[in-house]
């Protein structure tokens, strides 16, 4: 993958990363019923941060 590329893909992922971790999304994952005993908001949070770093690896590890 070319490098002027994958920057591009790294900005949009720290933009979704924005958007992901916002108040909007964060208020509406507060609403909900607690996931495998955790509080909603902490499996959001996990969750979401969790996707990132997988993303990120994708991004940065990719050959072509």
């Amino acid at each position: 993958m070319r490098d002027q590329e994958r920057g591009k893909r790294l900005i949009a992922l720290f933009l979704l990363g924005v958007v992901a971790l916002n108040f909007p999304l964060l208020a509406v994952a507060e609403a909900g019923t607690a996931l495998f005993g955790l509080p909603p908001l902490f499996a959001y949070l996990f969750g979401v941060w969790a996707g990132l770093i997988l993303l990120l690896g994708m991004i940065v590890e990719s050959r072509r």
